[in-house]
């Protein structure tokens, strides 16, 4: 095994997640990517999310390989516990007949149990991700790639994500997804509703002109892994972990859209996380309407307002700044004074010198959370959400897009949108 670089031998001693785990199956080294998926009690879910990955040509499969780490805690139930060690045992059986190059962990059986307090998708995510970087070809630019035990993908997958990269300049990307037909006309309902919602939040981003106006779906990323390494890894959160990810990545090394291909998250209900797609299907089936409301566009607006303002005036002062913040929104000029700003820009311009260094680590500063919580703020100022019908048609305007009257067409309207940026 080749000597590994010195920022990632650091990574490794400081950061990375210690313990008795390791790989199994697969004895693959020289890697060029790995691809990490997190595997909960799955059952067929897994299989047809391997099958899925059984349809990518044999030779996309070069130096490549694919980690599973079946998990739970050491709190889990029996029914989890059993599936969990089924899996483990159909991996074993898979392995031997797929032309999948197959590695995977095993963090259920007695004694390899995560502790409770550590459980969780992102504690599985970097189990795996720290696991494979000793195998990786740090020589050729090697990739990560994170799918989930529910989604599918399409055959060109792999050869998109690694097209990408040779032209890429940012270390990170988002690749399109959209969610599987559901079993149902309620379940359907149910996921649509809550798909527009993800993608009507980044395009109000977007229409602001936010750096961070993508989707943060934990099947649909991947990164350098070097950029994995630089950005500290993988967070333990046990939900949002993709969305803190993707943000310390576009502070490291930037996050980009990938093109040409997409995956497909699996519309399921689940009660594993409190937020997210599973969480949001539950509520909505149970006729709770109201666990998925949309944005209006006038916080947007004010965001947007706030974001140009500061570009355009990287030489200001900070009372200067918090004037005209004041001027745009006084709930912003609140949030502001609450997040130190007044301490916070002067620091900025002491330390970055030309206007663009400010605006990048103004960004890096102001970002997706703190956009995020500053939408909220607003919105409970007066800027009330609301039904699909009420809300989006302003953004569908400000965006030039022509607004049907259904979710299910709006939703249309908008992943066409995502396809042809």
């Amino acid at each position: 095994m080749s000597v590994l670089p010195k920022a990632v031998q650091r990574y490794l001693d400081k950061s990375a997640i210690k313990g008795s785990w390791q790989l199994t199956g697969s004895a693959r080294t020289a890697l060029t990517a790995a691809v990490v998926i997190p595997a909960l009690a799955e059952g067929e879910s897994l299989v047809a999310t391997l099958q899925s990955l059984a349809g990518i040509p044999t030779d996309d499969w070069q130096n490549t390989l694919v980690v599973v780490v079946v998990n739970h805690s050491d709190e889990a139930t029996s029914e989890v516990i059993a599936q969990n060690r089924a899996d483990l045992v159909r991996l074993a059986a898979i392995a031997k007949t797929t032309e999948v190059p197959l590695a995977w962990v095993d963090a259920a059986s007695p004694g390899r149990e995560f502790p409770v307090h550590r459980a969780g998708v992102g504690f599985a995510r970097k189990l795996g991700m720290d696991l494979v970087l000793s195998r990786l070809d740090w020589q050729a630019e090697p990739l990560l790639v994170y799918l989930d035990a529910d989604t599918l993908v399409e055959p060109n997958y792999l050869q998109a994500i690694r097209h990408h990269y040779r032209q890429a300049e940012a270390g990170a990307a988002v690749l399109p997804f959209q969610h599987q037909p559901a079993a149902d006309a309620a379940s359907q309902s149910a996921i649509d509703r809550y798909e527009l919602f993800l993608r009507s939040y980044v395009l109000g981003l977007k229409l602001a002109g936010s750096p961070y106006a993508f989707n943060a779906v934990g099947s649909a990323m991947s990164c350098r892994a070097m950029a994995y390494v630089r950005c500290g890894g993988m967070n333990l959160r046990k939900a949002g972990e993709d969305f803190y990810f993707l943000q310390k990545l576009a502070k490291t090394d930037g996050v980009a859209r990938l093109n040409g291909t997409m995956v497909f998250p699996s519309p399921r209900i689940s009660g594993r996380v409190p937020f997210g797609t599973g969480r949001s299907m539950g509520l909505l089936l149970q006729g709770e309407t109201e666990a998925v409301q949309y944005y209006p566009l006038a916080p947007f607006l004010i965001l947007a307002d706030w974001l140009r303002c500061v570009e355009q005036n990287a030489v200001a002062t900070a009372e200067f700044l918090l004037a005209r913040a004041e001027e745009i929104s006084p709930v912003l000029a609140e949030y502001l004074v609450q997040s130190t700003w007044l301490t916070t820009w002067p620091r900025l311009q002491l330390n970055y010198r030309t206007n663009a260094e400010r605006v990048r680590a103004f960004h890096i500063w102001f970002d997706g959370f703190k956009t995020l919580r500053l939408i909220h703020l607003l919105c409970d100022s007066g800027f009330a959400r609301g039904d699909a019908a009420e809300r989006l048609p302003a953004f569908f305007a400000k965006a030039g897009l022509s607004c049907p009257g259904t979710i299910s067409e709006m939703l249309a309207v908008l992943r066409h949108n995502d396809e042809i940026r």
